[in-house]
């Protein structure tokens, strides 16, 4: 059962169970589709596993990025189960879960490729697999009654920058042995052809650094190592220093090259205060905000100073990863902001800068021919993606329709030898994080902001007497932001109604009714519900204060 990333791009999150034992495969973060009101992040509602608490016996991650590991703090904050990665992620995940103050509280397992672990009725085999950040697996989960693979992200890339290309060899092992089922990533289906290799952006970023001849700063996703490792060769091909700026990308470096994933000659990385006092043409930046994000290094060294640094006439600014879907305002404005400094913008409608992480047709028909599964569920992006991957497989693939199961978040598929189908359909909530990114916001209170954002609030404040109950003088309107009360010549007019309603509405109650503060508060809050809407068709926020003197 899907929890989240299947018809949508984030929230990846996978419950694959047997028996009564339950793995969830990646708990991943993603976007609000539209505007949530001081939330930048949401996570599925992990409170629907409730009733599987007992079941719950681990976290299998996939790979690092965040629509795979952002919402690991709050599940494990739920259900405190052991958790397994490889040591690249394991390494993003103990930064989050320190920030969390819970890192001493939970067990975590690093694993290699082709690991096997035994997980209550499961065992997960680790199989490498290449992918825009490194140390990522398909997994082949097996059971009693067969072999899932879950390929996570991924793309056959035989010449990745760093680390082994994908294992075919073992996906092929298993393929020979015989698969139940493929859960396959679509982000990439629309896509003919093959993707491309990481390799691929080498020479135009060759080209960009010969031909600039100020200050150059890349921006890119800090989860790409290979693009960071590509930039700090070509830095160093150039004789430029590199300059790191932005907390996710010194915090995804400094983790890398602990580990020993990242190649860097001693003396290559510069502080800023360093990077400052050079000569234009011998430093690079290595920036964070791709995506136009308000508070990243990018957005704030072209509107206005990062630490004393501005991107200013003469140089150069990179913008090495793809748009992605919805940030697309965002960027235009950054792209505006840079312009108006006076810098040159490459991006990759103009050069080779970028290439997807993701399967293309073509690297979807070698998954699916390596692994030769009886069914395919293709996973991973909108529901037009999964719609044309199973299209390709149908059309291009000879692979039979009726083995390719298009499902939904929520819906629960049961799988045996000769028979996939759908079985139940749950719907599955969001969790709301507010901007610090450790507290929850209730999906109600998100509801309450949309509503304040789009008719408005309205407090009429109501005095009675504590004793008799009468009305103690006019009532009064307090309006924010409602349709009708917006300044123009009818406002007064329409105050005066207000009030006037709210006067017959105390007048009508009975004389228990008015002593009692909260019924009185409800009658007047219907009523001027009523009135609003009649006269205005808005749905205003109505908060009643009844005073008793």
């Amino acid at each position: 059962m899907p929890l989240g990333g299947v018809g949508e791009f984030g929230c990846n999150c996978m419950a694959v169970r047997y028996g009564e034992d339950m793995i969830l495969v990646d708990t991943g973060m993603g976007f609000p589709q539209e505007t949530a009101y001081g939330v930048d992040v949401e996570v599925p509602d992990f409170d629907f596993l409730e009733e599987y608490r007992e079941n719950i016996v681990a976290v299998v991650i996939t790979h690092g990025h965040e629509d795979h590991i952002g919402a690991v703090p709050y599940v494990l904050k739920k259900f405190n189960v052991p958790l397994y990665a490889s040591h690249f992620t394991m390494g993003l995940i103990e930064s989050k879960l320190e920030e969390h103050d819970i890192l001493g509280d939970v067990l975590l397992h690093r694993v290699e490729p082709r690991d096997k672990v035994e997980i209550g009725e499961f065992e997960v085999e680790f199989i490498r697999v290449s992918h825009s950040l490194i140390d990522c697996f398909a997994l082949a989960i097996n059971t009693p009654v067969g072999t899932i693979i879950h390929t996570g992200d991924y793309k056959v890339d035989e010449t990745p920058v760093i680390g082994e290309p994908i294992d075919l060899r073992t996906l092929r092992r298993y393929g020979q042995e015989g698969v139940l089922a493929l859960t396959s990533d679509s982000t990439n289906a629309t896509v003919p052809g093959r993707t491309p290799s990481e390799r691929a952006v080498i020479p135009d970023f060759e080209e960009i650094f010969s031909e600039a001849e100020g200050r150059i700063f890349v921006a890119t996703f800090a989860s790409s190592i290979h693009r960071l490792q590509i930039v700090i060769d070509v830095a160093q091909q150039f004789d430029r220093k590199v300059c790191v700026l932005g907390r996710s990308m010194i915090k995804n470096v400094e983790i890398a090259e602990r580990l020993g994933y990242l190649d860097l000659h001693e003396g290559m990385l510069v502080s800023l205060q360093q990077a400052k006092k050079m000569p234009d043409d011998e430093i690079v930046y290595l920036v964070t905000g791709s995506q136009g994000e308000p508070r990243a290094a990018l957005s704030q060294l072209s509107s206005q100073t990062y630490k004393g640094l501005t991107i200013s006439e003469g140089d150069t600014v990179v913008l090495s990863a793809r748009i992605i879907p919805g940030n697309e305002r965002s960027i235009s404005r950054l792209i505006g902001e840079i312009y108006k400094r006076g810098a040159a913008i490459i991006d990759e409608k103009r050069r080779l800068i970028h290439v997807s992480g993701h399967a293309s047709q073509e690297d979807i028909r070698i998954m699916t021919e390596a692994v030769r599964p009886e069914f395919v569920v293709p996973v991973h992006g909108e529901y037009r993606m999964l719609y044309r991957h199973k299209e390709f497989l149908k059309n291009h693939c000879d692979f039979p329709e009726e083995n390719i199961i298009l499902i939904e978040n929520g819906d629960k598929l049961e799988l045996e030898p000769g028979r996939a189908k759908v079985v139940e359909k749950h719907e599955i909530g969001r969790t709301f994080i507010d901007d610090s990114g450790f507290e929850e916001i209730d999906g109600e209170v998100v509801k309450e902001r949309r509503q304040l954002a789009y008719d408005g609030v309205v407090t009429p404040v109501v005095t009675i007497d504590e004793e008799s109950g009468q009305l103690e003088g006019e009532p009064e309107v307090v309006a924010r932001g409602v349709l009708g009360l917006d300044g123009n010549g009818n406002a007064a007019s329409f105050l005066r109604d207000l009030r006037r309603v709210i006067t017959e509405t105390v007048e009508k109650a009975s004389r228990d009714e008015r002593r009692d503060s909260s019924i009185l508060k409800e009658r007047v809050r219907l009523e001027l519900k009523r009135y609003i809407q009649k006269q205005t068709g808005a749905r205003p926020v109505i908060l009643p204060v009844v005073v008793q003197i």
